[in-house]
């Protein structure tokens, strides 16, 4: 992310209150339109809940706080129009963002800000847990980390005997179709944690999680790689913006 100078800052999360006008102006001059939609929007939220509210407008009340003297419908609807979803909004990346009429560099740093606060949230919802029993909130955590990503991860899950999880790594990072794994180095690692079991996770920026056929020889070999040594394998999971593809669920492995 690009570095936010001081003059693009706006006191960070505060809403900074609109200048006073002079008495003469009519009540319509002194108060724009779009603050008593901002009111009625908090009411909405603090009532109903989040579930309530579509995403453009959950992600309008985001805006407020970084956009503060303007009407931010236009801008959060832009966004979504753009990247599709309020997911892939906070996952797209800065330079993206910014090409959206109304998005500066400091409100898209102040998204990805948002966005790696949501992953953190994500990733301890799985951290020291049973990671068998809680699939619906690991499959959440890494479609979070990496679903929008532009390029390829290989991320690896060290479990210990419990199948709890002892730490999540991104190993490495290639192009936007290809990343060199090396089942030597994976199984290095998780002898390093004194792991007893792995999950395997990468993504496809395209978007289509259907594994390729490099994918599951890769996966075979990572299998036979730490088979030798008493660590299992299990599963491989390929994010996408589309969804999700297991190879274990697919029979591939």
């Amino acid at each position: 992310m690009g570095k936010v100078s001081d003059d693009d800052e706006r006191s960070f999360f505060s809403e900074v209150p609109v200048p006073p006008v002079a008495k003469a102006r009519s009540v319509s001059e002194e108060k724009p339109h779009y603050l008593g939609h901002r009111d009625r929007l908090r009411e909405r939220f603090a009532s109903a809940g989040p579930d309530a509210l579509p995403d453009y407008e959950l992600l309008e009340l985001l805006l407020f706080r970084l956009i503060p003297r303007a009407d931010t419908k236009p801008t959060a609807k832009a966004l979504l129009a753009r990247f599709g979803t309020l997911a892939e909004v906070l996952g797209a990346p800065v330079n993206l963002l910014q090409e959206v009429k109304g998005v500066g560099p400091a409100v898209a740093f102040d998204l990805k800000v948002v966005a790696a606060t949501a992953q953190r949230m994500a990733r301890g919802e799985v951290h020291g847990r049973e990671v068998l029993s809680s699939w619906t909130q690991l499959l959440a955590y890494c479609r979070s980390a990496m679903a929008f990503e532009a390029r390829e991860q290989f991320r690896i899950l060290f479990l210990d005997k419990k199948n709890a999880l002892i730490a999540d790594e991104v190993q490495e990072t290639g192009t936007v179709d290809h990343t060199p794994v090396y089942p030597r180095e994976v199984v290095k690692r998780a002898l390093e944690l004194s792991a007893t079991a792995i999950i395997l996770i990468h993504n496809h920026p395209s978007g289509d999680p259907t594994p390729s056929r490099a994918d599951i020889e890769m996966t075979k070999e990572i299998i036979d790689a730490a088979k030798r040594l008493g660590i299992a394998v299990h599963d491989h999971i390929i994010i996408g913006r589309k969804g999700h593809s297991s190879m274990k669920g697919l029979l591939l492995i």
